[in-house]
This record gives C-alpha cells, sequence and structure tokens, in this order.
C-alpha cells in the first residue's frame, strides 16, 4: 500500500490491519511523518513533534505485538494531543512564550489512558494563546488564508490535513466544534463530565470539555471509548458503566430518528448561504425532520456561558498575568480583566441557567432523537486575526450536553460548514449512532 493511500485509513481501520499483522506500526508512523513533511510547512498544526521519539515507540509496539499477547483498541493508531494536555515525554507549554520549555512530571489522565489503549502520541498540536482567543500559527489546510478556527487549531487543521487519523482537542465555548466546522472533519464534544480532565489547563470546570477530531464517527467514538470515565480528581466525573460508544454508534436506530431542527437566538448570524444550505438539509430529511423553536429564555444561554468562562478566565488564569503581563495578548488580557469585574451574584445566576435550560431541553428530548442546528454562523472566515464565531455552541457547552460536528454542508467559496447535531445529556452513544445514521442519509441522496 502507498504511503498517500495509509495516511486515508480511519483509525479502526489501521488497528484492524495492525492487529492482523497487514501492516507494522512502523509502517503507519512512517507514512504519516512522511505527510507531516509535505504539508506541515504550510498548514504549522504542530506545537512540537519529535519524529524520532515517534519511530522509537512504533519499534517498541511492533515487538510487543510479535509476542501475541493482547493488543489495545488503538495499538499502533498515531494520535495528536492538545498543547495544554499534559504529556510526559514531550513539552507542555500552553500556546504561550510564557510556558516556553515547560515539562510536565507526568501525563495528563487522558493521555494516560490513551498510551494503555496502545495509542503513540505523535507530537503536540497548536493551540491559541492559553485556548483563549488569540490565535496560534495554524492554518485552515482548505484555504491557507482562512482561519482553522479555535482553540483546538492544531488538532482539527492536523485531521483535515491528513496528518493524523484522530486528535484531542479541549471546548470551553466552541473550541472543538467550530474548528471541526472550519476545518471539515468531525467533531465530537462530550456530554461534561464523561471524560476526565486532570492534567489539562483550567478555564472553569463547569464548562472545560475535552473531544476528539476524527474523519469519521466511528473513529471519534473508539477515541472516545478509551478515554471516558471516573478519575477522582475530577469531581464531574462519575462511576457508571461503559458508554460502548462505538458499539452503538455503528448499529442501525431501531426505527428512523427525527431530528428538531432548531435556530438558536444566533440565528440571525448565520450567513445566507448557511441558512439556504439548512433549509435544503431539512426538506431533503422530509418528515425525520421538524422545526422546532427554543423559548424565549434560551437567548440567555450564551451570556450565561460567556459569564462563567470569563470570571473562570480570570481566577484561574490569573497567575500568568502576574508572572508575565507584557507577554501575553491584549486580547487575553482584556479577558481576564473583564472576568475579575463579574459579581459572585451573577456567576451563581448564569450557573442557575445550566439547570433551567436543561429542564427544556429535556421536554424536547422526549421527542426527538437529537438537535439539529449550525456549527459555525458559515465558513471559516478569510485571514488569521480571529478563531471565528462561536454563537452556537456556547449555549450548549454551557448546558453540558453533548455535540457532534459533520462535515455535511459547503459554503460559497467551496470551504466546509459543519452540521451539529446536540444530544440529551449522559446519551452521547445515541447521539453518535444519530449521526452516523444522519451521514448515511445525506450520502444516500
Amino acid at each position: 500500500m502507498k504511503d498517500s493511500e495509509l495516511v486515508l485509513l480511519s483509525a479502526i481501520d489501521l488497528r484492524g490491519r495492525i492487529a492482523r499483522g497487514e501492516l507494522k506500526t512502523s509502517e503507519v508512523i512512517e507514512a504519516f511523518l512522511k505527510r507531516i513533511a509535505e504539508v506541515e510547512p504550510e498548514i504549522e498544526a504542530f506545537a512540537f513533534l519529535d519524529p524520532e521519539l515517534a519511530r522509537n515507540a512504533a519499534k517498541a509496539f511492533d515487538a510487543y505485538r510479535a509476542t501475541g499477547k493482547a493488543l489495545g483498541p488503538l495499538h499502533g493508531v498515531p494520535i495528536g494531543i492538545k498543547d495544554i494536555i499534559d504529556t510526559v515525554d514531550m513539552p507542555t507549554e500552553n500556546g504561550t512564550i510564557l510556558d516556553a520549555g515547560r515539562r510536565p512530571g507526568k501525563d495528563a489522565v487522558v493521555v494516560r489512558r490513551l498510551r494503555a489503549a496502545g495509542a503513540i502520541i505523535l507530537g503536540k498540536t497548536v493551540t491559541t494563546e492559553l485556548a483563549v482567543y488569540h490565535p496560534g500559527k495554524t492554518r485552515n489546510p482548505h484555504n491557507p488564508d482562512h482561519t482553522p478556527g479555535g482553540s483546538s487549531s492544531g488538532s482539527a487543521a492536523a485531521v483535515a490535513a491528513g496528518m493524523l487519523p484522530v486528535a484531542i482537542g479541549t471546548q470551553t465555548n466552541g473550541s472543538v466544534i467550530r474548528p471541526a466546522s472550519f476545518c471539515g472533519v468531525v467533531g465530537y464534544k462530550p456530554t461534561h463530565g464523561l471524560i476526565p480532565r486532570p492534567g489539562m489547563i483550567r478555564h472553569n470546570w463547569e464548562l472545560d470539555t475535552i473531544g476528539v477530531f476524527a474523519r469519521s464517527v466511528a473513529d471519534a467514538a473508539v477515541v472516545a471509548d478509551a478515554i471516558v470515565g471516573q478519575d477522582p480528581f475530577d469531581p464531574d466525573t462519575r462511576l457508571t458503566a461503559a458508554p460502548r460508544l462505538l458499539e452503538t454508534a455503528l448499529t442501525e436506530p431501531p426505527v428512523p430518528p427525527t431530528l428538531a431542527f432548531v435556530k438558536t437566538p444566533g440565528w440571525d448570524e448565520a450567513e445566507p448561504e448557511t441558512k439556504d444550505g439548512f433549509a435544503e438539509l431539512a426538506d431533503h430529511l422530509g418528515d425525520a425532520c421538524v422545526e422546532i423553536p427554543l423559548p424565549e429564555t434560551f437567548a440567555e444561554g450564551n451570556p450565561a456561558q460567556h459569564v462563567l468562562m470569563m470570571a473562570g478566565l480570570a481566577r484561574n488564569l490569573q497567575p500568568y498575568a502576574q508572572r508575565g503581563r507584557d507577554k501575553l495578548s491584549k486580547k487575553l488580557m482584556d479577558a481576564i480583566e473583564e472576568g475579575g469585574k463579574i459579581r459572585a451574584v451573577d456567576y451563581f445566576e448564569a450557573l442557575d441557567w445550566r439547570e433551567a435550560l436543561n429542564n427544556g431541553l429535556e421536554q424536547l428530548f422526549d421527542r426527538f432523537d437529537a438537535i439539529l442546528t449550525p456549527a459555525a454562523p458559515g465558513e471559516a472566515p478569510k485571514g488569521l486575526a480571529s478563531t471565528g464565531n462561536p454563537v452556537f455552541n456556547g449555549l450548549w457547552t454551557l448546558c453540558g450536553v453533548p455535540a457532534i460536528s459533520l462535515p455535511l454542508l459547503q459554503g460559497p467559496n467551496g470551504l466546509p460548514v459543519g452540521v451539529q447535531l446536540i444530544g440529551r445529556r449522559g446519551e452521547d452513544a445515541r447521539l453518535l449512532r444519530t449521526a452516523r445514521w444522519l451521514v448515511g442519509a445525506t450520502e444516500a441522496e
């Protein structure tokens, strides 16, 4: 198999071929390193990459497979880690010069679980400055003059450019769903608290969520399966039965799903072509898609999320401002200063909105399998000074519901536009199954 063909294989296909002896892990890693060498100079998705470290790991994985011992569910699959998540064998610099050369003493929980599953950490992917607003160096693989989104810019771009089959990102506002939309890949943000977060930079743990970038729903599911579960140092995780995400995602729905097409309070900010695309999609789905208005109270969602995020930034990133205010961007300093002015009563009122809005969603999910809504206002904006508008993301992050962006539409300049599906809290497996059904329903057109 040619290297150019190998790097297009799914993560599930890669692990299967490695397990059957049809491919060696070293062959897989060499193919991806070759692809990185070809396109990374233009895309700049990696914050850290050590080819020899990856090659040595691949040799060790091949030697382990030769023993005949049981293999992990991700054995030999290369993966990228957003550079706000700690890796003991690689720097974690958090997108700021203030952490240049920082070497964590141990892996983050999610990295430890990926290694236990057999994944090879190929490199660290670019984040915006401290995973907030100020863009990093990464460019959109579809057009380098356009933003890849953020803050998980490198993870989304690396998967879109074929430099990685899968990657890990994080979301506090729209940092998985939006870059997935802009870069034309699958972006999965799980239910809040499904994946433990110790070992990553903290903004506000009421919102912070680890997510997955992949080329398919199934690939996102197999990675998530390896990292979900309770951790004693993450109070938002729970000791529950494994959700069996991949197993459920690969099944056919017992009955055809019904989607609630929702024009959120940000609908006026959607581009005309996005509105037209969703009208055509809803028409194509026919009776399987019903337009449902949200109560006016949902207009409080994005403002409440903003209050929580800004206050969290002020609390958790203040040490950076104290260490080196002159080394931080004006965007970040403005955010920290804004957060420092938020009153406690406003913070707790924003928390109250989370549960109030979720109560409203429960009634909707009693009737529908998922909510259908844009992942972003449109295609990736031109220019690299901004990571785009998160208006279609904050509400769902506040509510802690699972969300997934699917690359099903295209903008006027030929760039991808994501279709976002939202599921009930805790019903991630059902959401992923519905997402696969939707992909199939659009492909059959």
